[in-house]
């Protein structure tokens, strides 16, 4: 049951106090971690590329192995989540997600730590749905945007560090001890939030009949398919973007580590700031597609002129975008309940799926960077981020107009 009225009684302070507060504390630490391993590779590129003889276009294909393994997964796990609840189901994704990044670590060569690197995804699959409406159960409608809100943003506080630290790290530590050390602090984390969690919370929902000959309704939900359609490009470009400026910044721009591990982490860490705004947006509004078009057509675009400005306005556009994708993201993971052919007990499938979609196409994304660069230098990776998260847009328009949520007479 829902615990905390929050943001109606106390805003910020509230959404993290009781025991629904210190679950949703306990999964934002998750959450962190869980990013953290998903970017810390990008700065160890140049080093795995010179142990295993590989290039950019192999880079890719590891980014991509990532998404891969994390797209494979979004809906069979809002499916088991339906059947062993929202708990189980997250935890076994975050025990995955930390074993394999420690194993990644120990990769005797390419195709293997590729492997590892797509097992370390199919682990963040199956933990990020569950999660995030793990995170929602615990509090009442026109309460969740805080706590839904902070719970997407920490994902960028994580691969902001992610970027950072292991920067920081590859020079004492190597490669592989900069991999291995995210899932270590994974797995430690674990036991602290299995405590955390009551065991009654995401419990599995009650069997009810399916649409169509079986199919669960949010499989073939038109508002699912136009969320994940239109942010496909968005998620390619904000996956891709911080884990690619390292590399770039330190071969063509000639910077430092530090100040290159420092400018990656902007295109991934303001977004926390963003995240409580969007949730806060999604819920007291309904032009929720005006709000996320905006909020990505104007950030991505400016994309294309990283290549051509110089070291304070390519920050200003990093900030910029990174809080723009956190906004855009947090709406997505508040819309479920708002959108008229999504069943209440269908929440966490329908954000599987249209994060699946994402994963999939922003996997293509990545792959296609990773070749740009090996063929044509960086400068086109900036054109391809950009104009891949503006064209589609074009999606948008078939997502349904959103009002309060549904079975209530509540405006959010």
């Amino acid at each position: 049951m829902p615990e905390v009225p929050s943001e109606r009684h106390g805003g910020w302070v509230r959404s993290f106090q009781g025991t629904a507060g210190r679950a949703t504390l306990a999964l934002i630490g998750l959450r962190t971690l869980y990013a953290y391993n998903w970017f810390s590779i990008g700065p160890t590129l140049p080093a795995i590329g010179a142990e295993f003889g590989v290039g950019s276009a192999e880079w890719g294909l590891l980014l991509g192995a990532f998404f891969v393994g994390a797209g494979l997964l979004q809906v069979p796990a809002g499916l088991l989540a339906r059947t062993l609840g929202t708990r189980k189901v997250s935890l076994l994704g975050a025990t995955l997600l930390g074993g394999a990044a420690i194993a990644a670590g120990l990769a005797p060569n390419f195709p293997v730590l590729l492997l590892l690197r797509g097992l370390t995804g199919a682990g963040a699959g199956l933990f990020f749905s569950p999660a995030i409406s793990l995170v929602a159960g615990l509090f009442p409608e026109g309460s969740r945007g805080i706590p839904v809100g902070v719970f997407s943003s920490a994902y960028t506080v994580g691969a902001g560090l992610g970027v950072f630290v292991s920067a920081l790290l590859l020079g004492p530590l190597g490669w592989r001890w900069t991999l291995a050390v995210g899932g270590l602090a994974m797995l430690a984390l674990i036991a602290l939030t299995t405590w955390a969690i009551p065991r009654s919370a995401g419990a599995p929902s009650p069997r009810r009949p399916a649409r169509s000959g079986g199919t669960p309704a949010a499989l073939t939900a038109r508002s699912v398919w136009a969320i994940g359609l239109s942010f496909i490009g968005l998620e390619g470009a904000s996956l891709t973007a911080g884990q690619f400026f390292v590399p770039y910044a330190e071969a063509v721009r000639g910077w430092a580590p530090a100040l290159a591990g420092a400018i990656g982490a902007l295109f991934v860490f303001p977004s926390f700031f963003g995240g409580p705004v969007g949730g806060r947006l999604a819920e007291r509004f309904t032009n929720r597609r005006t709000q996320l078009f905006l909020f990505t057509a104007i950030p991505s675009a400016l994309l294309i002129a990283v290549p051509f400005v110089g070291l304070a306005l390519v920050a200003a556009i990093a900030v910029l975008f990174a809080f723009s994708f956190g906004v855009v993201y947090a709406i997505m993971y508040i819309l479920p309940p708002y959108l008229p052919d999504v069943r209440e007990d269908e929440h966490s499938l329908a954000i599987g799926l249209f994060n699946g979609i994402q994963l999939a196409g922003g996997a293509a994304v990545a792959s296609l960077a990773g070749l740009a660069v090996a063929a044509y230098g960086y400068t086109p990776l900036w054109w391809l981020l950009g104009g891949a998260a503006v064209v589609t847009l074009v999606a948008l328009p078939w997502l349904p107009a959103t009002g309060s949520a549904v079975g209530s007479s509540k405006n959010p």
